[in-house]
């Protein structure tokens, strides 16, 4: 199932990526916004560290003056009292705080402990100043005789804006695949009924042609399913219509073919010409075949249109006891019906059924050799096989068989519907059908199999 052929997926795919887009997008534009709120707050506090150090700074360099306290040693003493300075400028002025102030002429007066001056460029003007490395802020005193440059590291606000980024990025990696697996059966829920409206339609047979159910459908597919149902109400009219000829036009064949009949034997009984009695026989035979095709008409019309369940179950032996016996009172001595000692109960219509063995019987009668039996065998499993010695039928020779007024030999007669009805049959109560050439264990001959349902 390829992406452009699913809805599910497509609409999965599209609302998955819109919405993976739209994550990624807000998450951007937020990332971004609270960067700039970071760079600010990150401004204001460096240029309110320089306001607080300032004051503190002039008031130290004050003392240290009138302390006689110099800010450069030479000797070793020097550096020694420089250290005990520095350690007490980072307890007053903070670890963190880079920073020096200088004086009108651009002299270090006090800087913070660990400070490179390399990395504070003379005074140019109050406020920002920007290089490679750090971000820096410049102030000066009222009296503009002390001047202070506070610098904070660029890697440390890189660093913190990862650590955001990170925050922002780390749900999203838990979020989206949530998200997606959310649609994905939302999607698939939502497309439920269309799923049950195609499994409705794959699961019906042919002959099916009641009318979709409408009640639990949205209102999106009630169109789909009602035009569905109009043309299933089409379709069925036309079935019957059809149906309804065939079957009215055998009927009302019926009498005017059997008068035919009853005066062309009275034209051969009442001739003695030769000739005139051979062309009444023919006549006569050709009415008969004609009064043959409308039963088989008639019968097909009943296997595609009418009742062929019944309310109670009923044994289906006798049904086909009776049918032999008809045939055994014509004359037929070949077949030999095998039926189980318990009954064998089914709901199938005992007329159905009768049309059913019949045409078995017939085809079997009919196509079979000459001088074989035919064996008919009725299992407790509802199995009825009809088999038959003969010639061996190829495969494409059985397909064409059940198709209507197809016959296995020309030269045979026959109306070519005997399978046609069968299958029929078979179709509209879901019965399997199987025709097997040649025969189990035998080299020869075609058996019909029909597993009819049990009650």
């Amino acid at each position: 199932m390829s992406i452009g052929t699913s809805l599910q997926r497509r609409l999965a795919i599209a609302v998955g990526l819109s919405v993976t887009l739209l994550w990624l997008a807000a998450a951007a534009v937020t990332a971004h916004h609270l960067d700039g709120e970071m760079q600010q707050v990150f401004d204001d506090g460096l240029k309110a560290t320089a306001q607080r150090i300032l004051p503190i700074a002039r008031h130290d360099i004050r003392e240290g003056h009138s302390n006689g306290v110099s800010v450069e040693h030479d000797d070793e003493e020097g550096e020694q009292d420089d250290d005990r300075a520095g350690s007490d400028r980072a307890a007053r002025y903070g670890e963190d705080v880079t920073f020096v102030v200088r004086d009108g002429n651009g002299r270090i007066l006090l800087a913070s402990r660990g400070a490179d001056a390399s990395i504070f460029p003379p005074f140019v003007r109050q406020g920002f100043v920007r290089t490679e490395t750090h971000q820096l802020y410049y102030d000066m005193n009222p009296s503009k005789s002390l001047t202070i440059a506070v610098a904070e590291p660029l890697d440390r606000r890189l660093e913190l804006s990862r650590q955001m980024l990170l925050g922002l990025v780390t749900p999203l990696i838990v979020v989206v695949p949530l998200s997606l697996l959310a649609i994905v059966l939302v999607v698939r829920r939502s497309l439920r009924p269309i799923r049950g409206l195609k499994e409705e339609l794959a699961h019906r047979g042919a002959r099916d042609l009641s009318p979709l159910p409408a009640s639990n459908l949205p209102s999106e597919l009630r169109p789909i399913s009602a035009s569905i149902n109009q043309l299933l109400d089409r379709l069925k009219a036309a079935f019957n219509a059809e149906r309804a000829f065939a079957a009215n036009a055998a009927h009302e064949l019926r009498t005017p073919v059997a008068g035919a009949i009853a005066q062309a034997q009275r034209i051969r009984s009442e001739t003695k010409e030769e000739q005139t009695g051979q062309r009444a026989t023919e006549i006569e035979m050709t009415l008969k075949r004609l009064m043959r095709m409308s039963e088989k008409l008639m019968q097909l019309a009943r296997a595609e249109g009418g009742r062929l369940q019944s309310d109670e179950p009923s044994d289906l032996r006798p049904v086909l006891e009776m049918i032999a016996q008809d045939f055994t009172r014509a004359g037929e001595g070949r077949l030999l019906l095998t039926l189980p000692q318990d009954p064998v109960l089914s709901k199938l219509d005992p007329d159905a059924v009768g049309i059913l063995f019949r045409n078995l019987i017939e085809n079997a009668l009919k196509h079979g050799a000459q001088d074989g039996l035919v064996d008919a065998v009725l299992k407790e499993d509802g199995s009825l096989c009809v088999a038959n010695d003969g010639p061996v039928l190829p495969v494409e020779t059985m397909e064409r068989l059940m198709q209507r007024f197809e016959r296995g030999d020309a030269k045979i007669g026959g109306s070519g519907l005997g399978l046609s009805i069968i299958k029929a049959i078979a179709d509209r109560t879901g019965m399997t059908l199987n025709v097997i050439s040649p025969r189990p264990i035998k080299r020869e001959g075609v058996e019909v199999q029909v597993k009819l349902p049990l009650a």
